[in-house]
């Protein structure tokens, strides 16, 4: 099992940036970002491989980017123009599998998952 820790989350007026933090108590292979709005599932946003390849979903691309710290232990997630759209709050996962691209955003695929920081974006 993986501990995460997520940190970062907070309120923004529309336009605004936020940066999110995730420390995982050890290495694993693919890291992930999650977000879940009221009424509405789970969906994958932005994750990372093993080897560096980012995934994210179209509702984000150009606004958000996803990286890792060198020792890959730490996941952070770079939001701009930030739309209240974007308000959930935002999960991080991590497996210790090799998984494909084309899997990263599967909600399914993770079995680890930190306890979530709220994301509030205001018109």
């Amino acid at each position: 099992q993986v501990q995460l820790v997520e940190s970062g989350g907070g309120s923004v007026q529309a336009g605004g940036s936020l940066r999110l933090s995730c420390a995982a108590s050890r290495y694993t292979s693919s890291m992930g970002w999650f977000r879940q709005a009221p009424g509405k599932e789970r969906e994958g946003v932005a994750a990372i491989s093993w080897n560096g390849f980012t995934n994210y979903a179209d509702s984000v691309k150009g606004r958000f980017t996803c990286t890792q710290d060198n020792a890959k232990t730490t996941l952070y997630l770079q939001m701009n123009s930030l739309k209240p759209e974007d308000t959930a709050k935002y999960y991080c996962a991590a497996d210790p599998r090799y998984l494909s691209w084309g899997s990263l955003l599967q909600r399914d695929a993770y079995n680890n998952w930190g306890q979530g920081t709220q994301v509030t974006v205001s018109s």
